[in-house]
């Protein structure tokens, strides 16, 4: 019996995966649970798992190419089964042309046209049957450009970028955001850092679980117009890869130790800068931490992470002098900086969340 193999969905606002390479060929044998493609979704590079054991019928969607969810990739069937004549076709991204013309081109030039906003009926093809490919439409752009600086290069976003870049667009026009910042004195957390050998990270990620499990708002999403809030307290934190900015995931970590969450933040994060992301690496977050501290950047105001609350930004320790009980002290200092849905959370709650990990942290 045909199996068809499908895009899979990973988070509720994934919309399309991206085919980054097949592992098998058209008519290759494959047995159920083994590797039959790699894919390029949301915050992570992973393998998707084959649905059956049998033969590799039928690939309809190229490596590189995007596809929507649940759109069927490829069909598996027995060895001696044809290829069923009712076979689903894939359901692709598609590009609109403003003439509304059926453009022959390639994947890339679609992607790179859409991404560029160029109309293909107006981009002259020089492949077969006037087929226009990546280059044409990169000669196109240097064209209209005329008289300005030439395009050196044009690098499409796909993948990671392509997602991210999609995730806080909508963020960021949906969400309402408002920040709040705060200095704290990190002299406590650099005991610990130093005694206990974990990063300050990972005493950040503890201080916000500690502080979420009592203010509920900021570990909740906005569905339509009600407010769910979380049960489980699963903290992401931000990383940055060659391949762009992905956000894997510390399950449970107001019930974890600061060996525990720095345990599993150095494995994440090993895991990210490598492209080993598991969906469930980098599924189910309910708040974000991202730490831009070791660019030397003192404060800056982040993008909330499509379905949460809020997200907290961590610039660097710097050494400033302190008045402590009438007295001037040259104390390690950090600012943090809180941005939230305004939608769901207004700014006093907002700012009592942020002063409950100042002083989470400081009496740590």
């Amino acid at each position: 019996m045909a199996t068809n193999v499908l895009m899979p969905r990973l988070s509720v606002t994934m919309k399309e995966g991206t085919v980054g390479k097949w592992y098998k060929k058209e008519g290759d044998t494959i047995e159920k649970g083994e590797a039959i493609a790699e894919i390029m979704s949301e915050k992570a590079t992973y393998d998707l798992e084959s649905p059956a054991t049998g033969v590799v019928r039928k690939i309809f969607v190229e490596a590189g190419v995007d596809a929507l969810v649940n759109s069927v990739l490829a069909i598996i069937t027995a060895p001696d089964e044809p290829l069923p004549q009712t076979a689903a076709t894939p359901t692709t991204p598609s590009v609109v042309t403003g003439s509304q013309e059926r453009v022959l081109a390639s994947p890339a030039a679609k992607r790179l046209a859409k991404e560029q906003g160029i109309d293909l009926a107006t981009v002259k093809g020089s492949g077969p049957e006037g087929r226009v490919d990546e280059d044409d439409v990169k000669r196109h752009l240097n064209e209209r450009a005329g008289s300005q600086s030439k395009i050196k290069e044009v690098k499409a976003l796909s993948g990671f970028r392509k997602t991210s870049a999609e995730r806080l667009t909508t963020s960021f026009r949906s969400a309402p955001h408002s920040t709040v910042a705060m200095e704290v004195d990190v002299s406590n957390a650099a005991e610990l850092h130093e005694r206990l050998k974990v990063s300050y990270t990972t005493i950040i990620v503890k201080a916000v679980a500690k502080a979420l499990t009592e203010a509920p708002l900021l570990n909740a999403t906005l569905d339509g117009d009600n407010v769910k809030i979380f049960e489980d307290v699963n903290v992401g934190v931000a990383v940055a890869t060659e391949n762009g900015l992905v956000v894997p995931v510390v399950r449970n970590a107001d019930q974890k130790t600061l060996k525990e969450i720095d345990g599993e933040v150095v494995e994440l994060t090993g895991k990210a800068k490598e492209a080993r992301l598991s969906k469930e690496d980098v599924s189910g977050g309910t708040f974000t931490v991202t730490n831009l501290g070791m660019y030397g950047v003192d404060f800056f105001i982040p993008i909330i992470n499509l379905g949460e609350a809020a997200i907290l930004a961590v610039g660097r320790i710097a050494e400033k002098p302190v008045a402590i009980e009438g007295r001037v002290e040259v104390r390690p200092i950090m600012m943090m900086s809180l941005a939230y849905d305004h939608r769901i959370v207004d700014g006093a709650p907002a700012a009592q969340f942020l002063r409950s990990v100042k002083e989470k942290m400081e009496k740590m």
